[in-house]
């Protein structure tokens, strides 16, 4: 089998396969597994810490038997059938040897490099060598070619000098590996929406206002401030934030006009993680329509108001403004209840933008015949009735690459997937 994707959803596609006795080729373009859900502070609506969740099937993934990793590897080429698929990837070079590294770190240590962190958002800072985040699977680091001294001047090599296992290959190629397999699960979760075209949002102009997902690792005990709840223009701790929703959905002008599904969800869980930091902070959201689904998640939201002081505005937002003396925020917005426009002080400003497709998916789904919809994500043959199953037999889809969905959701649907890829197998036995 082959998984492409190696987030939860692809982690758990592959985790069900290997459980089967099949053999899985579990292969992921960054340095290490785990995707968007190891980026995460908590999970709603139970609230549990993320990586805590997710770490031990990272772990169980890569040292199960039946899984066979293929980390900062990309899918090249697929020619055959179900049953018969013959895969050719491309393995690109750590400059690390797997084997010998230990994770020790001392690399990293006395790198000069230092360089904008892709796990942190651009808020926290990493070395050309580097560990892509504490948790990674697996635990070995990787040297970015575009900011290496050595690869860009000819100097320094003091990660190679540092290296008591002496695992730095400096010296490593692309490899090219052939893989043949019955059926192919594509897993590849999704993108953020760059909302800096919007000006009235002051996204990339105003220092503290930021993406939800900036805010995740900003609050994150393991992002760049240690989870110390601070602006990012000055380092003060912010009394007042306001959250808004729907930026770049539902709109035909500039974003996509479709529902994300969670932004409303996961802005009540980072609403209640700044009360958790600081119970005397302020928190406002402000939606267009407040959609939450679910016995559960109705209660959550409940919660969030009456036991955390949460604030919902039914507003649509005109402008974010900045006072360039103190840096404070001025959030003027449209109070669709009663039909006036009202003003919000605050000190930070989070954004909810829309959750789009991965640029990747063209290129998949020119590989293997795919459709995709009018919104890039991978099309299936009936949203309800075959929710897994692609116009291509035997290459299924699970997670966020068909739609934007929570995590439980994903889960639920990378199961499903992994029983109809683990159909394909079964009938090639047969006929066998």
């Amino acid at each position: 089998m082959l998984v492409v994707g190696g987030g939860i959803a692809g982690i758990q596609a592959s985790l069900d396969l290997a459980d089967r006795g099949l053999t899985v080729f579990l292969v992921e373009k960054s340095p290490s597994i785990g995707g968007r859900m190891a980026q995460l502070d908590k999970t709603f609506p139970t609230m549990d810490c993320s990586i805590c969740i997710l770490a031990p099937k990272m772990i169980e993934c890569f040292r199960h038997p039946n899984v066979k990793l293929l980390t900062c590897s990309e899918v090249k080429e697929v020619a055959g059938s179900a049953g018969n698929f013959k895969v050719k990837v491309l393995k690109n070079p750590r400059f690390v040897d797997a084997e010998k590294c230990t994770g020790c770190g001392a690399c990293t240590e006395k790198c000069p490099v230092k360089v904008p962190s892709e796990f942190d958002m651009g808020m926290g800072m990493r070395k050309a060598i580097y560990m892509p985040f504490p948790q990674a699977v697996p635990r070995v680091t990787v040297i970015d070619k575009d900011h290496c001294l050595y690869f860009q001047k000819g100097v320094c090599r003091v990660c190679e000098k540092l290296c008591q296992a002496n695992a730095i290959n400096l010296d490593q190629k692309p490899e090219k590996i052939t893989l043949n397999v019955s059926s192919v699960i594509l897993a590849t979760g999704l993108e953020l929406y760059d909302p800096a075209p919007i000006s009235e949002y002051g996204y990339k102009r105003y220092k503290n206002v930021l993406l939800s997902l900036e805010f995740e690792r900003l609050i994150n005990a393991s992002g760049p401030t240690r989870g110390e709840l601070s602006r990012p223009s000055d380092g003060k701790h912010p009394r007042r934030i306001v959250f808004i929703q729907c930026v770049g959905s539902r709109t035909q002008q500039r974003g996509y006009p479709y529902c994300s599904s969670v932004c409303c969800m996961y802005a009540t869980k980072e609403a209640i993680l700044v009360r958790e930091h600081d119970s005397e902070s302020e928190v406002y959201i402000l939606y267009i329509d407040l959609r939450v689904f679910g016995k559960r998640f109705q209660e959550f939201v409940t919660r969030a108001k009456d036991e955390w002081g949460v604030k919902y505005i039914n507003g649509r937002v005109a402008a974010v403004l900045e006072d360039p003396a103190t840096k404070y925020l001025l959030v003027r917005y449209e109070n669709i209840m009663e039909g006036r426009i009202e003003e919000l002080r605050a000190d930070l400003v989070v954004l909810c933008p829309a959750l789009i497709p991965r640029e990747d998916n063209r290129a998949l789904a020119k590989i293997l015949g795919l459709k995709l919809n009018e919104h890039g994500f991978f099309k299936t043959e009936d949203p309800l009735l075959m929710s897994v199953e692609t116009n291509v037999e035997g290459v299924f889809v699970c997670g966020c690459c068909q739609t934007p969905k929570d995590i439980s959701e994903s889960v639920t649907q990378a199961s499903a997937a992994s029983a109809r890829a683990a159909e394909v197998a079964v009938s090639v036995v047969v006929k066998e």
